[in-house]
């Protein structure tokens, strides 16, 4: 390679970095702007303009009892859905990739549909069977509308975690006297954790932050994403930012705990 074919390709790879760091500081702006306005001391109802420097919206964090409940309440339906649609979707994606079995090519398409349908066809759609099914709006319906949405997301994701599980090694296991049930748990679950992690923080953040299905179908409940669009008028308290940022920063925290866990256990290998 000649000295000007070396000089194009390091200024080629300097500019995709360059590219890359760009995208990265969009994406990350709003979320910065989130994290910097929950530090702000308003002047007025408004939290849109930068007034002041000040801890006092992390120091009373819980002063609304209304904002605490909403936030409490996404929490809670959150962690919900999020189990029922993990254990659902990783059964769904373990049939649809083992097995080969009439209907498969359909339900794959079936999975898919949740995707692809905009959202506030969804909420409709699922306001009118339940409504047609004479279940009461709140939090069961919302835990049921969140776990359908969130179980196409799971069975995706495990999809391609299982796509390249080596079946070998449970038959090693079989061969050695194990169980079904134990060459599960001692071989396929931990092989299979980390995308049932991944899985499962991909589902708790989508039902934290979903609000148009949850409009449609939540009644008299009030989530975290409700409280801030009836607050938009009257003007969002800044602890709302707060408990964003808390959200983001717990996000992040554990995926990339996961991320470390499971580099180390790479690493441990032989």
């Amino acid at each position: 390679m000649s000295v000007a074919q070396r000089i194009v390709s390091a200024l080629i790879s300097r500019i995709l970095v360059v590219y890359a760091a760009l995208a990265l500081v969009y994406l990350l702006l709003p979320i910065f702007m989130v994290a910097l306005f929950s530090f702000n001391d308003p002047v007025g109802r408004s939290n849109y303009s930068w007034a002041a420097f000040t801890f006092d919206n992390w120091l009373t964090l819980f002063r609304d009892p209304t904002l605490v409940k909403a936030v409490g309440t996404s929490l809670r339906i959150a962690l919900v859905s999020t189990v029922v649609a993990t254990t659902i979707g990783t059964l769904m994606a373990m049939a649809l990739v083992r097995y080969r079995f009439r209907f498969r090519k359909a339900i794959d398409l079936f999975v898919f549909l949740p995707l692809a349908t905009p959202e506030i066809v969804l909420g409709a759609s699922l306001l009118t069977l339940f409504v047609t099914l004479q279940i009461p709006l709140g939090e069961l319906t919302l835990i049921l509308a969140h776990v359908m949405f969130n179980v196409s997301y799971v069975v995706v994701t495990m999809k391609a975690r299982l796509s390249g599980f080596d079946m070998r090694l449970e038959e090693a296991a079989a061969d050695l006297g194990a169980t079904p049930w134990q060459t599960f748990w001692r071989v396929t679950f931990p092989l299979i954790l980390p995308g049932i992690a991944a899985s499962a923080v991909l589902a708790f953040g989508l039902s934290l932050d979903d609000f148009v299905i949850t409009r449609f179908n939540a009644g008299q409940v009030q989530t975290f994403p409700v409280y801030i669009y009836l607050k938009v008028q009257k003007g969002i308290p800044p602890q709302v930012n707060a408990f964003a940022t808390l959200f983001f920063v717990a996000t992040v925290s554990l995926v990339a705990i996961g991320a470390l866990l499971q580099r180390r256990r790479a690493n441990l290998k032989p």
